[in-house]
């Protein structure tokens, strides 16, 4: 009877017991000829036994690599250890596309990963999800400021982000002297990386040295965490590279890995070679001596100045010594003029009363750009709006169009921007019936844009006010991500300062009353602008537009009495076919008239709304709030001019450089 109450007592003992303990997983890969690896993307196998992560296409691509079934790391993450060697080499010397990373990872489908910054491995979504389970060593050779990187030459640790959690140039210790060695990612050689995780010490430590080097003693980066709250039970590992602009080719040449015990040693010996083609260096075209005759020398000469003198002539740009401090933000006329093939038609993505906007690939990035020719009259005002342009393209959001720089040639401005394959939000919500956008595709820009305005009125190191927030000018990328452009007509200005009084500036149907008055562009009238933007993507319809039998509509006038009548459904767009959340398009309707109200101090800031549209905030009452509307619904042709007389709102008023891309 003792016994048996012994017995049932050690085996209670033994339920309550977490078992951590997992298989011993062990493999050695001295090359790839015949090795059993799930690929995907751009990786392969070359026959020498190079497993290739990446190959040249100007296309931004990935690759990635697996371990063909996953590992099994039990609940407490297992103790485990990996190493391999690795090459990147540029196509270029000095620069390089984006680089690689060895990573574990509760699937082996990352066909919605992004190329470039992303490494294959995240898109804007997933990136910082704190559900993702991803650990990641990233061998990074390009320097991302949205991601905070140290610099374009650093190994980092990775957890569910590409905001490293911590990072070191790339290097290692000498063991003799103990001094830090620099190594270049991107120097065409073979390196070896070690990756070690002690369950028990819950140590994560990174190694890197210079193949043939024994291992340092002393790691390159080493953090404590508890892989358990990270890795699940059962996890892939292998590797993911991505190209950019510039291309490079990412190789694995041995890996071995080892779970519960110290990872086996590569033999080296038996490790493919690297491709012999070196990274490609500058023309030596004018080293080359060409032998020839006086009489056809001095023909050559005498062609290539006349040549040299209309090329010089054709690519003229206006350059004065103020500008010498916005060089890196200023491009050539001649790499403008190459992108768009000569500005041609074919290449007009849009033109506005202010601008034209063609398509582009810089010649040497590869780069797909917009271009937008404006012309404007070289005065004192134009020094200011440089400084303002060139301030406004230090701005980093995930929301809004990056300006990239620009170009004066006589009479002309060019402004140069990231190119967004999708165009601009109008044409999704006008005139094209095969061409739309469902509810959820919608809320998503219009919380885009929100996100955008917060950052350029409360999270940037001055206040932006962008005024001429419309929906032509919010653009599209590929995935549909909404980013508000056209800087145009923004204005910048110190915190805590006030806001000088400048000319009336924006777009019929989006300037907010006070402005027209007063002339000062505050946060609050880009507010009353974004409300009419929310009107617009929900109704598809303008601002201001004419009615079907020519009458003309105030839509946030027409929005009110629909309120006011309990009715808001007849106002959404019939295209959505009623497929939508009523509480979101009530909300955003609502939000729309707040915002748009005539008093400021009626409206919400960004921060607030971006509260009510996340769903953090609940609205106001509005029905004491939109008592103070009171312009009529609709206005007959006749009283239309009178009314924009009376109410400023309404008028249009352009200045400087305006229009939609």
């Amino acid at each position: 009877m003792l016994m048996i109450k012994y017995f049932s007592l050690a085996f209670l003992l033994l339920l309550k017991i977490p078992f951590s303990v997992s298989e011993e997983v062990e493999f050695t890969f001295n090359g790839f000829t015949g090795a059993n690896l799930t690929l995907d993307g751009a990786a392969s196998i070359k026959l020498n036994g190079l497993l290739k992560l990446t190959f040249e296409d100007i296309i931004p691509m990935t690759g990635h690599a697996f371990h063909p079934s996953p590992i099994p790391f039990g609940r407490t993450t297992s103790s485990f250890s990996t190493t391999f060697v690795f090459a990147i080499i540029p196509e270029f010397r000095d620069v390089s596309g984006h680089g690689l990373a060895f990573f574990i990872s509760p699937t082996d489908n990352f066909y919605t990963a992004l190329s470039r910054q992303y490494l294959g491995l995240f898109n804007t979504q997933s990136n910082g999800n704190l559900t993702g389970n991803i650990f990641a060593i990233e061998l990074d050779t390009v320097k991302n400021p949205e991601f905070n990187d140290i610099n374009d030459n650093h190994v980092g640790i990775d957890i569910n982000s590409l905001y490293s959690t911590q990072s070191a140039p790339a290097g290692y210790y000498a063991d003799d002297s103990g001094a830090f060695q620099n190594l270049s990612l991107i120097s065409g050689k073979a390196m070896q990386l070690w990756v070690e995780y002690e369950n028990q010490k819950t140590q994560i430590t990174v190694t890197i040295s210079p193949i043939g080097k024994p291992k340092p003693r002393k790691p390159l980066l080493s953090y404590k965490l508890n892989l358990s709250a990270v890795l699940r039970e059962s996890m892939y590992v292998g590797f993911s590279a991505s190209t950019g602009s510039l291309h490079s080719s990412h190789y694995i040449l041995g890996w071995s890995f080892k779970l519960n015990g110290t990872t086996p040693s590569i033999d080296l010996s038996k490790l493919p070679n690297l491709p012999s083609t070196t990274s490609k260096g500058r023309s030596k075209v004018l080293d080359i001596v060409i032998p020839c005759a006086s009489a056809a020398f001095l023909f050559i000469v005498v062609t290539f100045l006349f040549l040299y003198v209309k090329r010089r002539f054709k690519y003229a740009e206006m350059i004065e010594d103020w500008e010498v401090e916005f060089g890196p933000h200023r491009f050539s006329y001649k790499d403008l003029y190459r992108a768009t093939n000569g500005f041609k038609e074919k290449e007009l993505l849009g033109s506005g009363g202010f601008g034209r906007v063609y398509r582009g690939v810089l010649p040497v990035s590869k780069l797909e750009v917009a271009v937008k020719r404006v012309t404007h009259e070289s005065n004192q005002g134009i020094k200011q709006f440089i400084a303002e342009v060139v301030s406004i393209g230090r701005l980093r959001h995930r929301n809004l169009v990056q300006l990239l720089g620009y170009c004066r040639k006589k009479g002309e401005l060019l402004l140069v921007y990231d190119y967004m394959p999708n165009g601009s939000l109008d044409k999704y919500l006008y005139g094209q019936e095969n061409l739309t956008l469902n509810w959820i595709q919608r809320f998503k820009i219009i919380k885009g844009v929100a996100s955008g305005l917060l950052y350029l009125h409360e999270d940037w190191e001055q206040v932006v006010i962008h005024r001429d927030v419309k929906a032509s000018n919010v653009l599209l990328d590929c995935d549909l991500n909404s980013r508000l452009g056209d800087f145009g007509l923004a204005k910048l200005y110190d915190r805590d300062t006030d806001p000088q009084t400048t000319h009336v500036a924006g777009t019929m149907g989006y300037i907010a009353p006070e402005l027209a008055r007063t002339g000062k562009a505050t946060p609050l009238t880009d507010v009353f602008a974004f409300g009419a933007f929310l009107l617009e993507v929900v109704c598809s319809k303008r601002p201001l537009h004419s009615g079907a039998h020519g009458e003309r509509i105030i839509l946030v006038d027409r929005v009110l009495e629909h309120w006011k009548f309990g009715s808001l459904a007849d106002i959404v767009d019939p295209r959505l076919g009623g497929c939508y959340i009523v509480e979101e398009v009530d909300m955003v309707l609502k939000l729309g008239l707040l915002c748009s109200h005539p008093l400021p101090s009626a409206r919400p800031s960004m921060r607030q709304a971006v509260q009510y549209l996340e769903g953090d905030a609940p609205l106001p009452d509005l029905s004491a709030i939109c008592m103070n509307f009171s312009t009529p619904a609709i206005l007959p042709n006749e009283g239309f001019d009178s009314y924009v007389m009376s109410h400023p709102s309404t008028m249009t008023s352009f200045s400087g450089l305006s229009g939609g891309r």
